[in-house]
């Protein structure tokens, strides 16, 4: 008597449906190495996650659907998938405006490095925001937070019942302006004593005309950067765990009610 090997096909929809939600978020989700890492090894970490969401999989009744109904669900389950991403995204974001603020008014906007996550040139202070706020997304454990945060989705909407609404896009909208309220707070108090030492060495310049303290500007203003900078990085965690909770918090009131 011959054994028959059964496949259900309700399987490997599913798993399609659930990689195109997680594809979507990893376009945002602040990942170290993202873009310049090999990409088998995204593909491979991309396949893992999904199957360890395997107990939270949806059920799927294979005998409705169809190809235009599924084309429709993975188009729902990527757009569920980005709008979660997006809203994480946010988090490096807002540390990076802050950088980006502090290098035009301080100097740093002249010296590049290749950035490691677009592979293109940017300034010091921004690339330095970006690798910070990937190690506090990780340090903080957010990325528990983001897979907790897809288990509950499945849970809330099934494949093909998400729906982009106009609470949620209320939401995003708000939160990416909060994304220059977070780097304003961060970079006010440098931009603040640049402004300071600007009003200082004009008044001194003008006092004594013979003290050339444009040459010496420069200089003194990256240096006074550099020094508040590592002063601002000590309270960077509490407010980057702040707007977090703000946005996770969004999260769960827009995405899960």
């Amino acid at each position: 008597m011959h054994a028959s090997l059964s496949f259900p096909l309700a399987l490997p929809l599913t798993f399609a449906l659930v990689l195109t939600r997680l594809a979507g978020a990893f376009v945002f989700v602040p990942m170290p190495g993202r873009e310049a890492g090999p990409g088998m090894a995204r593909i491979v970490f991309a396949f893992a996650t999904a199957i360890a969401l395997y107990p939270r999989w949806p059920h799927l009744d294979v005998s409705v659907i169809t190809p235009g109904l599924l084309t429709g669900w993975l188009f729902s389950e990527a757009a569920l998938g980005i709008s979660i991403g997006l809203l994480v995204g946010f988090l490096t974001e807002a540390l990076t405006v802050g950088a980006q603020m502090l290098g035009l008014q301080a100097g740093y906007g002249y010296s590049a490095v290749i950035d490691p996550v677009t592979q293109a040139d940017s300034e010091v202070l921004q690339v330095l925001a970006q690798l910070t706020a990937g190690m506090m997304f990780f340090a903080l454990g957010l990325d528990r937070v983001v897979l907790r945060a897809f288990a509950l989705s499945f849970d809330r909407y099934p494949p093909g019942q998400f729906l982009l609404s106009k609470d949620l896009a209320h939401t995003v909208v708000s939160l990416a302006a909060n994304i220059f309220t977070v780097g304003l707070r961060l970079a006010f108090p440098i931009l603040g004593l640049l402004l300071m030492t600007e009003i200082a060495l004009g008044l001194v310049g003008r006092i004594s005309s013979q003290l050339h303290m444009g040459a010496h500007a420069a200089p003194l203003k990256m240096l006074l950067t550099l020094a508040t900078f590592a002063a601002v990085l000590k309270v960077a965690p509490e407010l980057y765990e702040a707007y977090a909770s703000q946005v996770f918090g969004a999260l769960e009131r827009g995405l899960f009610g």
